[in-house]
């Protein structure tokens, strides 16, 4: 454990070079969620705390699909998960969203949590800990390999990191330069006044909805494989916490300052594992970033984490 210690300032950077890879990609699939937590939250208000159970749960549905329904294409059944997470929170979004959306921010954040623990409960109910579910839900992107800088990359972790990139980047430009991303801003300052200047209000939060859901699914596909187990309570809450610390580190606001956070939590993460004195400890990797962050961002301003009910 001294000579792991003392490659890391540089002496045996080989070592960690496996780390760095799977640090960057699980790190890329929390931004991604990061990213749709962010925005879901400026379009809506609502921090979503189902946003790890609804990727658990979808890719324990592509795994079911795979492994028992063999007359089905493996790329259809994979992109069952994408599609679970986008039509379980469209569903939330509009059934649920309305009636929640004059509600303090903690009462539409627990609702978020009863949908959770919901999905906990039926995925407790069909996959039991131990259970066949809990086998690897390999992706045909892992099979392809490649070795940058002396360390072996696949393309499932590649494409976590690209995925990230991209959401972010255009996430951004849309925002900034479309109608439905001015609409989502200006429901986020005073929804009652947007509503009166004619905006679609329910329509423009049910898309946030659905492109969260989106997200989400992707990221729980993804995170299914890098994590290497359909451990869904695992798979859920560090989803789930990872996840919350990137968009947090961004002030629930910045989207670049969000794919940074996930990187960061999991490079963190990733090279704290060698060490066995703190590698049980990782998972608090997150919180600990994330209450950082938020000490340092509050030098110059305060976070707010409420919206204004109207």
């Amino acid at each position: 454990m001294h000579s792991v210690a003392f490659s890391v300032f540089g002496v045996d950077w080989e070592f960690f070079k496996p780390y760095i890879v799977i640090g960057l990609a699980t790190g890329g699939a929390y931004a991604l969620s990061g990213v749709g937590i962010v925005v879901l939250y400026q379009a809506t208000g609502v921090l979503n705390l189902a946003f790890g159970a609804i990727g658990a749960a979808g890719a324990l549905v592509s795994y079911w699909i795979v492994n028992h329904q063999p007359g089905v294409p493996e790329w259809l059944a994979l992109g069952v998960c994408i599609a679970f997470g986008g039509v379980v929170t469209f569903l939330y979004g509009v059934v649920l969203g309305p009636a929640f959306a004059r509600r303090e921010p903690l009462v539409k954040m627990m609702g978020t949590l009863a949908l959770a623990l919901i999905l906990l409960g039926l995925m407790q109910w069909r996959a039991p800990q131990g259970g066949a579910f809990f086998r690897v839900l390999e992706l045909p992107t892992s099979e392809h390999r490649y070795e940058l800088l002396g360390a072996t990359i696949n393309l499932t972790q590649i494409l976590a990191l690209v995925f990230a990139i991209v959401l972010t980047v255009g996430t951004t430009l849309f925002l900034k330069h479309t109608k439905l991303g001015t609409a989502y801003r200006a429901v986020a300052t005073d929804r009652e006044i947007t509503a009166t200047l004619g905006v679609p209000v329910r329509w423009v939060e049910a898309s946030a909805w659905l492109g969260s859901g989106i997200v989400c699914g992707t990221a729980g596909l993804l995170l299914a494989d890098l994590f290497t187990t359909l451990d869904y309570t695992a798979l859920s809450f560090d989803f789930l916490i990872a996840s919350l610390a990137a968009a947090l580190i961004g002030g629930l606001r910045s989207l670049t300052a969000t794919l940074i956070g996930g990187l960061v939590v999991g490079l963190v993460q990733a090279v704290l594992t060698p060490y066995e004195s703190v590698t049980q400890y990782r998972t608090t990797a997150p919180f600990v970033i994330a209450i950082v962050a938020l000490l340092w961002l509050g030098r110059h301003r305060v976070v707010v984490m409420t919206k204004a009910a109207r």
